[in-house]
């Protein structure tokens, strides 16, 4: 099943001389249970294509389809609803509330859907586990490191139901052993769990645990291609690293 479809999708940012085409008629289709890694140089539309993709903006034309939902048909509040249920979102700033802790920054999303805050703080505890910051469930952003918000910024994507996450640079804030376990445990999660994942990242090696890498230039895809080696495939028997 196709999780998220683009078809011939195109953004243009500004007018006349200042005009920029952040994105050429990219279609690209990813499935459930499948992690795309997005690569390029800077400014060749990977960020927007996100963005797109989550419908945090609208395209000049063409069309995104989520679990094979038409975006530009629905309404406001039920994109909201799109991006509460369906859709994890990782920001390269981490996007995380200053106020509340790690616990409240993760379950926010589901409480705004509905879900009691027991449920909810239950929910967020388990994903703050899952990346290795149960010690850290009281926090406030400001009192942990640039990596460890980073890892709540993906807990709070990956919480509850998500079928589809979009990480833009997910690793950006981590070194390089909590890059892989991040890697592994977004692979994890949708061969395991069968969610779809769109990751840029501009490193070769982490871009390997994709199913597929997709290489824009311009705003527009000029290749794809297939990892020749995973990297767990080259983890020696009993290594869990």
């Amino acid at each position: 099943m196709s999780m998220l479809e683009l078809c011939r999708v195109s953004k243009v940012y500004g007018q006349g001389t200042a005009e920029v085409h952040a994105l050429a008629e990219v279609s690209l289709v990813v499935d459930a249970g499948s992690m795309v890694a997005v690569m390029g140089p800077s400014g060749s539309g990977k960020s927007t294509l996100l963005t797109i993709a989550g419908s945090l903006e609208e395209p000049a034309s063409g069309e995104v389809l989520v679990a094979g939902q038409p975006v530009s048909k629905m309404s406001r509040g039920a994109q909201a609803r799109l991006r509460r249920r369906v859709i994890g979102y990782v920001f390269q700033d981490f996007n995380l509330l200053p106020g509340l802790t790690a616990a409240e920054n993760v379950s926010l999303p589901l409480e705004l859907d509905g879900l009691s805050a027991r449920k909810a703080r239950v929910a967020a505890l388990n994903a703050l586990g899952r990346l290795g910051l149960s010690g850290r469930a009281s926090s406030y952003p400001d009192q942990m490191s640039g990596g460890e918000r980073q890892r709540v910024a993906i807990a709070r994507a990956m919480v509850g139901e998500r079928r589809l996450l979009l990480a833009d640079e997910p690793s950006g804030a981590l070194d390089s052993v909590n890059s892989e376990a991040v890697m592994r445990l977004l692979h994890d999660a949708c061969k395991n769990g069968g969610m779809a994942a769109v990751v840029v990242t501009h490193d070769a090696q982490l871009a390997s645990w994709a199913d597929r890498v997709v290489l824009l230039h311009d705003g527009r895809v000029t290749g794809q291609t297939v990892p020749a080696a995973r990297p767990e495939s080259l983890l020696a028997p009993g290594d869990t690293r």
